[in-house]
Parts: structure tokens; C-alpha cells; sequence
């Protein structure tokens, strides 16, 4: 149960002044997009977890006749007229002159209502106004202050104030509101960091560094460097390696059992392979039978770069737990991806013979019951499938190896609710074809040993990456036509757009349209809204030539296997993240012949989306992709928070906070060796923390243990 200390930070906000109903379902939308649902309501932590992304300075009061050309100002001055519009014409703005004897300042309102501007600007009375000065025809003017305030009230005006992300609908003053009256909720919390450490770092209490950011004094006092806001971000990340690390203590406590394989499928399977394996499968291949024939279960990520042969790996740890005896499950986040695994590992498994099966929710009724029974018999070695293999119904005789493929995708709570189903002994070997940072890996992964696949197979060439304005539209299309001419294959990828995913179909129909009007009969078209059996249908006719160009929005971004494709072409190329245009790219460039992507982009382009596109062109390393992207876009949206479970900090910012990540990962080691139970001092406030963080799963494990 989470210590009652902690009730005032997680009882609702809509006690506040100025919160109602509506506005309390946009604040909890917007505070909480990692888990909030439409029912959700604003808690009083979200309000004070929502930090300021910078400050406005008021100290800067200079007379009117000196007021810069832009920029914020601070004047007193005293009021000298209304000048109300005309009655009837709304596109007048109501000004209000003032001066300080040295010039006028016209303050300009729009849509403004006459009774409120006069009664906080009375005629001939003196008031304090702050806000951003501009100019019109010459004379300086301040539309909407920010602050109109007497000589009584000029204490209590922040002079320099946070500024906070804000939403539709969320007015920033309403906002600030908010948030002071959180503050004065704020219970008095013990102290869980190691005070030397504290003290070291010359970081304050954790109610102290809250008030600091709320409340700066100074214009660096929310800066990433900053004493406060870098105590709180270690506070973060410590709760988060403190779970992952009693995750990963549960799991190991967990019996394990020995799947040491004889080696016999193995060697049949690396025989029927039309290649010979990497240093860097052959060492992964390595760590994983390691792993496997040890007493203690596996718990191993194993991050590949596009077309670095991880499927490969996973079937050799696969075919091991098979020699032993076992069963192996190997489950991926769409069906496409599902098929597309059972596709290509009925050729290798038939030849090693190897019994496997495929289950999606598209088999229904009695080849349903049929497979089931199978699996539950221990008749099929292997099942490939998508979550639908851990519904309750799916029953297995004796399941040795989880492989989970595209992990991001599921989130660490499906994990964890995977590894109840798969019992306790079961290894589970995780596969992603998105490299991760290591920051990012060890939070999301910290549970988990890794290994890494860094090489390509022998043969592969270097892509032909180009950046191309859309306006060179038909050049590219010409080209289309000169490649299929030569029996090649091509994709070409419109943008998904979240707000609209009507705007979307309708720009890849467009697309198929024009393209079909120009390549008849060679054209195949793929969304996210077809049904499985008309994708597949369509994938099919691409994989064997009929269709020559796939028209798609990126539901073939993971996992889709066409040798004889060459050219990538992805329009508005500047509204995908560069994790996506890497995985996008990884689809060609995978037979003998050379390839190509096209990134088509929309003028003009913004300073990210060009850095973004440059690095696409500099390289094809997906490690330093992943690098650059942590730093391009932070965190959060780096693997689609929303869709993959992945925490969101609310705090720390993982492309600076690298060395505090790295001390909180060896804190919380160090904390679980001498307490693992977390019964001491220490260990008391370190369970407050959790609670506060929302790591509830680990407090549970704890009593569980």
C-alpha cells in the first residue's frame, strides 16, 4: 500500500481553485500521455512533475523612451485614456495609452472585454505593466500584458517567471495557478539519497529543489545544469533503475533449469543457411548458450542493426531449447511480422526437422483448436505468433525459450505479465531491430544482459542514400520506371500523421492512383485499415514479382523481407523520426543487386528535420542513428512512448543525464546488495520513492520475495 504520507500528492486536483471537471480531463490527458486514459483525472504530482522549460525575465524596467525594439519590459507608468473600437467593427483592437512622463506606450487588446480593462487600468492612476513590447508605425505598443499590477501588488509579481508546456485550452496563467497551490501540498518527504552523495553534488531536499523550479530566482534556475533540476532528475532515474534492478532480482530468484542442446539441429540449421555466420552472431550465439545451460534463467536483449541477421541468432537459441527437450515460442508485435517469420523459418526448420506452427488471432475455429491441442501435446516444437500465443487458452507442455521480437513495441508491463504466463523457469530472449542507445537501453532494459549484432552479412553493399526536394516529384518517378524496367523492385512510403489517420489512407491512395495511371498492373497498394488476408495478398504478389512497386504507410517498417527490392523511395521524409527512416531504409539493400532510398522532403525545412535528413545521407549505422536521435528529439518520442510502454521522464532528459543514469544504476546495485528487502533507514524512504515514481510493480515484488 503506498505510505499515507503520499495521499496529498496523489489525491485529485480538481480540489484547486480554478480547476473544474473539463479542464481537470485536458490537464490529465496532457500530464499523463505515457499511461493516461480518457477517464483519468489530474493528480497534484502531475502538476508538480510538469516543469518549466524556461523563464521569462521581468527585471529589465527601463523608461518608455528607452524600450528596445523587441523583447520583455517591465514600465510604471500612469494610464491617460481608454480608446475603445468603434461600436460594431470587433477588428479594432481597445488601447489604452499610458506614459512615465518620458513617452507613450499604447497597450493594445483584442476582443476585449471594456469593463475588466477599466477596471484594472483606471484612468490617472499609476500601474505596473510587464509584458513583450513590438512596434506600429513607429510607436511602441504592448499587446495583451502579462501583468497589470499596482505599486501594493508589485511584491507578489514574479520578475522572473517560469514558462511551462501548455496545451489547447490550458491558458499558462491558469496553469501557474495551478501549481502554486500544488506546492503548498507538498508533504515534507525523509531523505532516500546517500547524504555524502548529496552533498557532494551540492543538491538540495527534494521539496527545496520542487520550490526552486517553480519558483526561480535566478534566469539559470531551470537550466538542464541546474542543482534542482538535476537532483530531481537523478531522483527519477534512481526509482527507475531501483525497479528494474528488483525486477531483474525476482526473475533471477526464479528457478531456472539447464537447456545445454546438443547441437545436432543447430548444425543442420547453419548448413541449410546460404551464408556463413558474423563474428558478432557467432559471439551473441555464444552468450546465449552460455546463458541457456546455465542453472539460472536468461534474461538477455539482443539489439541487431537493419538486416543484421538477429532471427538467425534467436532460431539457433530456439533450436537449443528444442534439443534439450523444450518447446520455443517466438512472438512478434503484427501479424505481417508473424507471417513473415513463419515464412522465412519453415524453409531452415524443414530442412533441420524442426516441427513449427503459426498462431495469430486470424486462425479461428477448428484449426484453431487443432494447433492448440498440438502445442498443448508437445507435437509442434516451435510457435510462431503475435501476442494472441499468451491468452489464457494457449496452453503449452513444456515451454522452454520466449523469444520476443521488436520488444518496444509490447512494453515492459506485457513483459512482465509474459513471464508469469511462461512460468518461472522459462528464458526469455529479447530481440530489437531499433539500436538503442545505451542510456535509453538501460532504462528500459536494465534488467536484461545484452548483446549486440554490429555487423551486416558478407555481400551486403551501401545503400545509395539521397535527399530530394518534392518538387523534383517526377524526376523520381521517371527513375521508378527505369529501375523496374531492369527487373527491380521498389517501395514507396507516404507519411502517417497521427491527428489524422483519414488524411493519411487518402495521401497513399492518391499516390497508388497516380502511380497505377502511370505503371498499370505493377502497382500494389498497403495500409494499416486493410484486413490481413487482403495485405498478405498484396505483400505476396510483391514478394513474386507480380507487383513491381508497393505503394505503403510505414505498416511495412519492421520486419518485411524482399531481396529483390532496391529502391526506397519515403515521402516527406521531414516528418519521420530518424529511428523510422533507418528501420525504412533497412528494407532494401538486402540481395545482391545495389540500392537506393530516396528521402523526399517538403521545402522548407526546419533546422531538426535537416540535421535529421544529413545524418540519414552521412551514414548507415544505426547505433550513431540512434545516438543522434536521443539528442534530436530526447527520450519521450524517440521510440514512440505512447504505442511502446517505454517510461516517459518527467524529469531527467537522457541526452544530458548519461553520468547520472550510470551512478543510479550502480546506487541502486549497491542499495539491493546491502538491503534487498529495503528494510533499513535508507531502504524506508527508497520505498517512498518508488511509490512516488510510480514503480509499484517493484514494491509489490518486494513483498512478493
Amino acid at each position: 500500500m503506498r505510505p499515507p504520507l503520499l495521499n496529498p500528492l496523489f489525491a485529485g486536483a480538481s480540489g484547486l481553485k480554478g480547476i473544474g471537471d473539463k479542464l481537470d480531463k485536458l490537464l490529465a490527458q496532457f500530464l499523463r500521455p505515457a499511461h493516461g486514459t480518457p477517464g483519468d483525472t489530474t493528480r497534484i504530482a502531475d502538476l508538480l512533475f510538469h516543469l518549466p522549460s524556461g523563464i521569462v525575465d521581468r527585471r529589465f524596467r527601463p523608461k518608455i523612451a528607452d524600450l528596445p525594439l523587441r523583447g520583455v519590459a517591465t514600465v510604471e507608468a500612469r494610464v491617460l485614456r481608454h480608446r475603445p473600437p468603434p461600436p460594431g467593427n470587433k477588428r479594432v483592437p481597445y488601447r489604452v495609452e499610458v506614459s512615465d512622463g518620458t513617452g507613450v506606450l499604447s497597450l493594445v487588446f483584442f476582443h476585449a472585454y471594456a469593463e475588466s480593462i477599466r477596471r484594472v487600468l483606471p484612468e490617472g492612476e499609476t500601474r505596473f505593466i510587464s509584458g513583450t513590447i513590438d512596434w506600429f508605425n513607429g510607436e511602441a505598443q504592448m499587446a495583451h500584458p502579462d501583468h497589470i499590477v499596482s505599486a501594493a501588488e508589485f511584491d507578489k509579481m514574479p520578475l522572473i517567471e517560469p514558462v511551462y508546456p501548455l496545451t489547447e485550452g490550458l491558458s499558462a496563467k491558469i496553469l501557474a495557478k495551478a501549481i502554486a497551490q500544488a506546492l503548498e501540498r507538498l508533504p515534507d518527504l525523509p531523505e532516500w539519497q546517500d547524504l555524502p552523495y548529496l552533498q557532494r553534488q551540492g543538491w538540495p531536499h527534494f521539496g527545496a529543489a520542487l520550490k526552486a523550479l517553480h519558483h526561480p530566482e535566478t534566469p539559470a534556475a531551470t537550466g538542464l545544469d541546474s542543482v534542482a533540476r538535476r537532483r530531481l532528475a537523478y531522483d527519477e532515474l534512481l526509482s527507475n533503475q531501483l525497479a528494474l534492478t528488483l525486477v531483474r532480482a525476482n526473475m533471477k530468484r526464479a528457478q531456472g533449469r539447464k537447456l545445454p542442446g546438443s547441437g545436432d539441429l543447430r548444425a543442420k540449421l547453419i548448413a541449410a543457411l546460404p551464408y556463413s555466420l558474423t563474428s558478432a552472431q557467432q559471439a551473441a550465439v555464444a552468450e546465449i548458450l552460455r546463458d541457456m545451460a546455465s542453472g539460472d534463467r536468461m534474461l538477455r536483449l539482443l539489439q541487431g542493426d537493419v538486416g543484421s541477421g538477429k532471427t538467425v541468432v534467436a532460431l539457433l537459441a530456439l533450436a537449443t531449447a528444442i534439443e534439450s527437450g523444450a518447446q520455443g515460442a517466438l512472438m512478434a508485435p503484427t501479424e505481417i511480422l508473424a507471417r513473415q517469420h513463419h515464412a522465412t523459418l519453415s524453409k531452415l526448420c524443414e530442412a533441420a526437422g524442426i516441427p513449427l506452427t503459426l498462431l495469430t488471432g486470424r486462425e479461428k475455429g477448428k484449426t484453431r483448436d487443432e494447433i492448440l491441442g498440438r502445442i498443448a501435446m508437445g507435437e509442434v516444437a516451435l510457435v510462431i505468433g503475435t501476442h494472441a500465443l499468451f491468452q489464457e487458452h494457449v496452453v503449452f507442455k513444456d515451454l522452454g525459450l520466449v523469444v520476443i521480437d521488436e520488444q518496444h513495441r509490447f512494453g515492459v508491463h506485457q513483459r512482465l505479465a509474459l513471464q508469469a504466463k511462461a512460468g518461472g523457469a522459462t528464458d526469455l530472449l529479447v530481440m530489437t531491430a531499433t539500436p538503442i542507445p545505451r542510456t535509453l537501453a538501460l532504462t528500459v532494459y536494465g534488467d536484461m544482459d545484452v548483446s549486440k549484432l554490429t555487423e551486416k552479412p558478407a555481400g551486403r553493399l551501401p545503400i545509395d542514400t539521397r535527399v530530394l526536394p518534392m518538387g523534383r516529384m517526377d524526376e523520381v518517378i521517371d527513375g521508378l520506371g527505369r529501375s523496374m524496367a531492369q527487373g527491380n523492385r521498389a517501395y514507396w512510403v507516404c507519411p502517417l500523421v497521427e491527428e489524422s489517420e483519414q488524411v493519411d489512407l487518402a495521401a497513399a491512395e492518391d499516390r497508388f492512383l497516380q502511380l497505377s495511371a502511370r505503371y498499370k498492373g505493377q502497382v500494389g497498394l498497403v495500409h494499416g485499415r486493410m484486413k490481413g488476408p487482403d495485405k498478405d495478398r498484396v505483400m505476396a504478389a510483391f514478394k513474386d514479382g507480380t507487383l513491381q512497386l508497393l505503394v505503403s504507410t510505414t505498416v511495412i517498417e519492421v520486419g518485411v523481407d524482399v531481396p529483390e527490392a532496391t529502391v526506397m523511395v519515403i515521402e516527406n521524409a521531414e516528418r519521420f523520426g530518424l529511428a523510422q527512416l533507418h528501420q525504412l531504409r533497412g528494407r532494401v539493400g538486402r540481395g545482391k543487386g545495389k540500392s537506393s532510398c530516396l528521402l523526399l522532403y517538403q521545402e522548407p525545412l526546419g533546422e531538426t528535420a535537416k540535421a535529421r535528413l544529413s545524418i540519414m545521407r552521412e551514414t548507415e549505422d544505426g547505433f550513431r542513428i540512434a545516438e543522434e536521435d536521443l539528442k534530436l528529439r530526447g527520450a519521450g518520442e524517440m521510440l514512440g512512448t505512447r504505442q511502446s510502454g517505454l517510461p516517459l521522464f518527467r524529469m531527467a532528459d537522457l541526452s544530458v543525464d548519461g553520468e547520472l543514469l550510470a551512478a543510479a544504476r550502480d546506487d541502486a546495485q549497491l542499495i539491493l546488495n546491502k538491503d534487498p528487502k529495503l528494510t533499513s533507514t535508507r531502504g524506508e524512504a527508497l520505498r517512498v520513492l518508488l511509490y512516488l515514481f510510480e514503480r509499484d510493480e517493484a514494491i509489490r515484488l518486494l513483498s512478493a520475495g
